[in-house]
């Protein structure tokens, strides 16, 4: 097991900023990719950014410009930097680590709430 650990939510007026970090409790180097996502009420769980070991990075269109993902393999933790927030931001976001025996391994999520 590779227990995700999320955090960094909390309420934010709209133009805000935030940074979620995810932390894991083993090396995350072994994985070739990490990725952060989201689920609003009511609605499916979405792909909000991801990032490889080399550190390329990939963005949902929604949220380009605006996020922006990273990850330290020193500290094991990857990171998700949002600025210039909006309401339509609000969501749980949950951290993800790919798994080849298995199930995706996931975090329990992070609230995050933008007001008007």
């Amino acid at each position: 097991q590779v227990p995700l650990v999320e955090s960094g939510g909390g309420l934010v007026q709209a133009g805000g900023s935030l940074r979620l970090s995810c932390a894991a409790s083993r090396s995350i180097f072994r994985f070739n990719i990490m990725r952060w996502y989201r689920q609003a009420p009511g609605k499916q769980r979405e792909f909000v950014a991801s990032i490889t070991r080399g550190g390329n990075t990939n963005y949902a269109d929604s949220v380009k410009g605006r996020f922006t993902i990273s990850r330290d393999n020193v500290k094991n933790t990857v990171y998700l930097q949002m600025n210039s927030l909006k309401p339509e931001d609000t969501a749980d976001y949950y951290c993800n680590a790919p798994n080849d025996l298995g199930p995706d391994y996931w975090g329990k999520g992070t609230l995050v709430t933008v007001s008007s």
